[in-house]
């Protein structure tokens, strides 16, 4: 039966924008997306005879159609329509759960470009990203990773100078954030201030790390309830009071991330707040 193993790298929002409610229910939204070396691993078993199958090292995540892994396998089958005799997909969970940086989505990005590679590559890169569209707003992305900017749903991606060497430092509180509730909120005010979204697409251009640092921003973190903004702000100013270029929150929360040019630096921030918070994490961008 053959084997495959993908990485599913988690994702950073460098800028979030929301633009405003969509007749779909959606929202438009405009960000700016780094992929980073901190990965959920995915096996990929076909010739299973039994279906899609998922099986995960965290026993409260669903193994049906629920896993946006199955789910996205469940696309690949519809829309290839390839015959694997069945699949078992196991994911080794690293990346924390609604966290803000896409370990779902990434898993299901990793699903499909496994099914592909298994199957003969029937479909190229970018008509995988547009598969993942079906499966989760946040999957086409994933699927193609690296430095983009995402618009729409997150699903219309345009490629982006890669981020120059640095070095990231996670950190997610023990809460949770519901984003049906952060949208909400954010309908519900008028934002106080915007990413600088061209000229964070300028500093990448120019290779200018510092430059991409000072406009990161996500407008997220101005609606947080009272309670989850002190904590985020409170590991912003130790990730910014060990060096970090900027610090900001990924996604619809809690993780909130620094952007070093030092290492050294940025294991100081990562050995103070993993005295405080479990799921800290030094990494790097891909």
């Amino acid at each position: 039966m053959p084997i495959l193993e993908e990485k599913a790298w988690a994702k950073l929002n460098l800028s979030l924008d929301v633009l405003g409610r969509r007749s779909d229910g959606y929202h438009d939204l405009r960000m700016i997306m780094q992929s980073v070396s901190l990965s959920d691993g995915v096996k990929l078993e076909t010739g299973t005879g039994e279906g899609v199958r998922v099986a995960t090292n965290l026993s409260f995540l669903p193994n049906n159609e629920k896993n946006l892994a199955a789910a996205a396998a469940l696309r690949f089958f519809e829309r290839t329509g390839a015959e694997c005799g069945g699949v078992s997909i196991t994911l080794d969970k690293h990346i924390p759960v609604c966290a803000g940086m896409g370990g779902g989505s990434s898993d299901a990005a990793a699903v499909l470009r496994g099914l592909n590679a298994l199957t003969g590559t029937p479909l190229t890169p970018m008509e995988l990203a547009e598969l993942g569209g079906a499966v989760g707003s946040d999957v086409p992305y994933c699927v193609l990773g690296g430095t983009a900017l995402a618009e729409g749903r997150g699903e219309v991606l345009t490629p982006l100078p890669t981020l120059p060497p640095c070095t990231f430092v996670l950190c997610k509180p023990t809460f949770s954030i519901s984003t049906p509730q952060l949208f909400a909120l954010v309908d519900a005010v008028k934002l106080r201030a915007r990413p600088d979204t061209a000229g964070l697409v300028a500093a990448l251009k120019a290779g200018d790390l510092a430059g991409v640092a000072r406009r990161m921003y996500n407008v997220f973190g101005d609606v947080l309830p009272e309670r989850q903004r002190r904590t985020v702000e409170e590991i912003r100013a130790v990730l910014l009071s060990h060096g970090a270029l900027g610090a900001s929150m990924s996604g619809t929360g809690p993780t909130v991330f620094g952007l070093f040019d030092d290492e050294a630096r940025a294991r100081g921030a990562w050995e103070e707040l993993k005295e405080s918070f479990r799921d800290t994490f030094l990494t790097s961008r891909v």
